[in-house]
C-alpha cells in the first residue's frame, strides 16, 4: 500500500511539470486544463487513502464490524464491574484504623533548694538546703498513636505506641526520645480474655496521682513504672453487680543497678528467667455513685551479680479506687518489698553493698500515697495528696537517701476542651543517714495543647 502511494505522489508531481513545459503551446492550454481536473482527483483519492491508513486515535477508536448473529461471541465484562475484580490497592498509611493523640506541654518551676534532676522532682539533694533553682523545659510533649482491627472470629486486635522526650543523655534544647508503651492486645471480648505483649505499664500497683510534676511520686510512695512484658488478664462475674479481674504477665528484669567492671552485663537478664506479676482486683458497688475497686498484687523476679550473689526483688501491693460523688474521687496505693529501684521504690536504691569486696545485698522498703480529685466546676479541676517512702537505714551506707515525702496541691483550668494551663505548689523532704535531711518547696506552672 505505501508503494501505491508513492507512485500516486510522483504522478501528481510529474503532471505539475507539465504546465511549466507548454506554456506558449495554445493547444496545451486545453490539455492542461483537463489535466487539472485529473490531479484535482487524483488529490482527492490519495486524502481518501491516507485516511483510511491511519491508526485510530485513543479519543476516537475504530468501531468494528459486528459479527453475523450466529457467530456473536459473548459479551465482555465492562471496565466498571471489571475494575471490583482487580485487588484494592492498599492506603498510603494503613488498612488499620490509626489515631494519632498526645499534647504538647511546657513546665516551668522554681525550687527553693537543689533537687534532683531539676526539670521534675524526684527527691531532693544532699547538701542543697537553700540553693534554689528554676527550670523550664517541654521534654514531656507526648506523641502516641492508638491503632485498631482488624475484628473477626470474636476477636479484636488493637495497639498502641506512645513517646516522649525525656530519653536520657539528651541535652535541654536537645532532648532524646523516650519509649514510654509500644503494644498489642488481642481482646476476645464475649469471653472476656485478653492477651497484650509489647512495652505497657506493670500490672503492679496500677493507680496514679494526676500531677503536674512528670513523675507521680515515683520514689515518694508509688512503685510501678513499664517493661516489656505478655500479659494475660481474664474477668469473671462474680455477681451481678460484682466483677473479678485476674491479670498475670512475665516482664523482663532490670537491675536498678548498672555493671560496668569487670565486664558489663545486665544482672536481670543473667538471672536466666523473667520477673512474675500478678494481680486480683475486685469492683463492687459500695456508698459510692460508681463501683468500689479494690486490688491486691504482687511480683517476684531475680539479679544475680555472681554465681554465688543473687538478689531477689518483690513486692506486695494494694490498691483503692473510690468515686464518692460525681466531683469527687479518692485513690491510694500502699507498698512493701524490696529492691525496687527499677519500680521506682527504695528512693532510687534498689541493691547496695559495703563495698567492692562484699557482696550486692537487697534494700528493702516500704512506702504509699494517697489523693483526693475534685472537678466541681467544668472548667476547672483540683488535686491534693501525699506520698512516702521509708528505706530500712541498716540496708544502704552512709550518706544513702533514707526517706522521702512530699506533699502537693495543683489547680487546672481548662480555657476550652483542648488547652489548659495548672499551676501545683509541692513541699519535698529528704532525709540522708549520717546526714542533714534537706527541704524543698517547688512552684510548678504548666501549658498544656491536647490532641
Amino acid at each position: 500500500m505505501c508503494t501505491r502511494i508513492g507512485l500516486w505522489v510522483l504522478a501528481v508531481g510529474w503532471l505539475l511539470s507539465v504546465p511549466c513545459l507548454a506554456q506558449g503551446d495554445p493547444n496545451v492550454a486545453k490539455e492542461n486544463a483537463k489535466l487539472r481536473q485529473r490531479v484535482e482527483t487524483l488529490e482527492k483519492q490519495v486524502q481518501q487513502m491516507q485516511t483510511t491508513l491511519k491508526p485510530p486515535t485513543a479519543e476516537q477508536p475504530p468501531v468494528p464490524t459486528p459479527p453475523p448473529a450466529a457467530e456473536q461471541t459473548p459479551v465482555p465484562t465492562p471496565p466498571a464491574e471489571s475494575a471490583k475484580l482487580e485487588p484494592a490497592k492498599k492506603p498510603l498509611w494503613s488498612t488499620l484504623d490509626i489515631q494519632l493523640y498526645g499534647y504538647i506541654k511546657l513546665d516551668a518551676a522554681w525550687d527553693s533548694s537543689g533537687v534532683f534532676p531539676g526539670d521534675y522532682v524526684l527527691y531532693t539533694r544532699e547538701g542543697r538546703e537553700g540553693d534554689d533553682e528554676f527550670n523550664i523545659t517541654a521534654k514531656q510533649t507526648r506523641l502516641g498513636a492508638k491503632i485498631s482491627g482488624p475484628e473477626g472470629d470474636n476477636m479484636k486486635a488493637s495497639g498502641v505506641i506512645e513517646f516522649d522526650f525525656y530519653g536520657a543523655a539528651g541535652a535541654e534544647n536537645k532532648a532524646n526520645v523516650l519509649l514510654r508503651h509500644a503494644y498489642m492486645v488481642f481482646d476476645w471480648p464475649d469471653d472476656k480474655f485478653s492477651i497484650l505483649a509489647g512495652q505497657a505499664s506493670d500490672v503492679i500497683s496500677p493507680l496514679l496521682p494526676s500531677t503536674l510534676n512528670y513523675t507521680v511520686l515515683w520514689d515518694a510512695g508509688n512503685i510501678g513504672y513499664r517493661h516489656p512484658q505478655v500479659r494475660l488478664t481474664q474477668q469473671f462475674q462474680v455477681h451481678d453487680d460484682m466483677t473479678l479481674e485476674l491479670a498475670g504477665a512475665i516482664s523482663r528484669t532490670i537491675s536498678g543497678l548498672e555493671v560496668l567492671t569487670p565486664v558489663p552485663f545486665t544482672p536481670g537478664a543473667d538471672a536466666g528467667f523473667p520477673t512474675f506479676q500478678g494481680r486480683a482486683g475486685l469492683t463492687f458497688p459500695w456508698f459510692g455513685f460508681k463501683p468500689t475497686t479494690v486490688g491486691v498484687s504482687a511480683h517476684w523476679g531475680q539479679e544475680k551479680y555472681s554465681s554465688d550473689n543473687k538478689v531477689d526483688s518483690w513486692s506486695l501491693n494494694l490498691d483503692a479506687l473510690q468515686p464518692i460523688t460525681p466531683v469527687v474521687a479518692v485513690k491510694g496505693e500502699l507498698y512493701v518489698g524490696q529492691d525496687l529501684g527499677d519500680y521506682f521504690g527504695g528512693i532510687g536504691q534498689g541493691v547496695s553493698r559495703v563495698n567492692a569486696t562484699r557482696p550486692y545485698h537487697a534494700v528493702g522498703d516500704w512506702g504509699g500515697w494517697f489523693a483526693v480529685a475534685l472537678s466541681p466546676w467544668d472548667a476547672w479541676s483540683f488535686n491534693v495528696g501525699a506520698g512516702l517512702d521509708d528505706v530500712d537505714n541498716d540496708d544502704v551506707n552512709a550518706d544513702a537517701r533514707t526517706f522521702n515525702r512530699s506533699v502537693f496541691a495543683n489547680a487546672i483550668y481548662a480555657l476550652n476542651k483542648s488547652a489548659d494551663i495548672g499551676v501545683e505548689l509541692s513541699q519535698w523532704r529528704t532525709d540522708f543517714k549520717n546526714a542533714d535531711d534537706v527541704d524543698d518547696f517547688r512552684i510548678q506552672t504548666s501549658f498544656i495543647y491536647k490532641f
